[in-house]
């Protein structure tokens, strides 16, 4: 049955007809030049890293910024290119060529899904399918979509295995056995903008099917207070637990319903994004200190469980800005720039009732550059430039070593304490949301796009 949904135009702005740039950017209300030297220094510091990765890792799925080597990121010994597969859309919209032809010839000519481990199914999903898609609808080069289908159709059996429709956490890829029925929002829920676009590609709707139903099965099963706990069991679609939160492991669920909607225009998802949202913003939020936050509570009760947040949950700002909230939006992000004015490099965890620190480290983590940018973009408003090139300009001075970019393990002392690893994601998010946010990107195309939780581009590359 061939794929068809209604689509609709995602506008990132409002009104951009005034201030329209290349392919629609819009035009930075002061110091443009400024901007532009900042997005330059971003692409140079990009190709730097690259370079780096190239010469001590390369085909290892990410680089140890200190020592040099390489690491596995999926499976002990089966490296699959992480770092290449996560940076090729970004490379691309930097005009970088020369690197995105390196990458594209390795995956050509290395990369194989055929292993005999498992993977886990979301990470898979949102790093490597997504990155293969968006590799794909930039280049267009057609071995990537080809690998992007291979690979999802190694992913399936953790949905068709599971009698609820959620999928399992993990499947073999090369012989789909699936194994921990144990899951959460994040990992059951962040699949329908990837595999929709598959399943828009190849005509194949199963795909998006899949997708759809795990979302279904939970909002069904929300609780009488219109709030999702975060742990499932896959098999059974019941709750393991009655704890909900905005935070990990239940953020990009959030995002994926707004997404699926914005994407396709599937109207039962802007309801169930609507919904949960709502109860949300009734049962969760909390002012402290003039501060607005998102409380961890029992999704039967409302009863307030614990005022720790995640850095990851700072991408909540910009999500409700894109959903048409833009003053919580904003009020969450000044919440979350509190944070970064008092500690400069965001740790991991806060205590937002005193605003003490839960978790010391910082693993490059992007939510508070990919909120400011969709800010940026439902605004036109330069406050989330400025709080974007603070969050760089932290970035370099703590984290840049020898060869490349790493983790920190503690942001809390003088000097900072370093790990020694820098993330996929790094390459795919906030080097991207930097060069969006500093530059008019001639390949990108503001007015009308699209970027996953993982940042991969999936609409709205320019081809010129």
């Amino acid at each position: 049955m061939p794929f068809a949904l209604p689509r609709r135009r995602f506008l990132s702005l409002a009104a951009v007809a005034a201030g329209m740039g290349v392919a629609g950017a819009p035009r930075a209300s002061a110091q443009p030049d400024g901007w532009q030297a900042i997005a330059d220094d971003v692409r140079r510091e990009t190709q730097w890293a690259w370079q780096s990765y190239v010469d001590r890792a390369f085909g290892r799925d990410q680089i140890k910024p200190v020592s040099g080597g390489g690491e596995d990121f999926f499976a002990q010994g089966r490296s699959v290119g992480l770092t290449i597969v996560e940076a090729l859309d970004t490379l691309w919209l930097m005009e970088l060529d020369a690197e995105v032809e390196q990458g594209v010839d390795w995956v050509k000519n290395n990369l194989s899904f055929d292993i005999d481990a498992p993977f886990q199914v979301f990470e898979t999903n949102i790093r490597l399918v997504g990155g293969l898609l968006s590799g794909y609808h930039c280049t267009g080069e057609p071995r990537l979509l080809e690998l992007a289908v291979d690979l999802t159709d190694r992913l399936m059996p953790a949905f068709t295995s599971s009698p609820s429709g959620v999928p399992y956490r993990y499947v073999n890829l090369r012989t789909g056995a699936v194994s921990r029925p144990d899951t959460n929002l994040a990992e059951l829920g962040t699949y329908i903008t990837e595999f929709g676009t598959l399943s828009e590609l190849t005509g194949d709707r199963r795909y998006y099917d899949a997708a759809k139903r795990a979302l279904q099965v939970t909002f069904d099963r929300r609780s009488p207070l219109g709030l999702v706990p975060y742990s499932w069991l896959a098999p059974t679609g019941t709750w393991l637990n009655t704890t909900a939160t905005v935070g990990p492991p239940a953020d990009s669920y959030y995002e994926y319903l707004w997404d699926g909607w914005s994407l396709f225009g599937d109207g039962d998802l802007k309801v169930w994004y609507e919904t949960l949202v709502s109860a949300i913003l009734a049962r969760q939020s909390e002012v402290v200190d003039g501060r607005l936050w998102f409380a961890q509570v029992d999704a039967l009760t409302g009863l307030k469980l614990s005022r720790e947040q995640s850095e990851l949950a700072a991408y909540f700002a910009g999500l409700l800005a894109e959903g048409g909230d833009i003053q919580n939006g904003r009020r969450y992000h000044d919440s979350w720039n509190a944070v970064q004015d008092r500690y400069g490099v965001l740790p991991e965890a806060i205590d937002y009732s005193n605003m003490s620190v839960v978790r010391k480290g910082n693993l490059l983590r992007p939510e508070f550059a990919d909120a400011a940018l969709n800010l940026w973009l439902a605004t036109g408003d330069d406050l989330y430039r400025h709080r974007a090139q603070r969050h760089y300009e932290l970035m370099k001075a703590t984290s840049k070593v020898q060869y490349g970019y790493t983790i920190l393990n503690d942001v809390t002392t003088n000097p900072v304490v370093r790990g020694d690893s820098c993330p996929g994601y790094w390459w795919s998010e906030q080097l991207k949301y930097y060069w969006l946010m500093f530059g008019q990107a001639r390949r990108f195309n503001y007015d009308d796009h699209y970027l996953s939780t993982e940042g991969n581009l999936l609409k709205g590359a320019v081809r010129q």
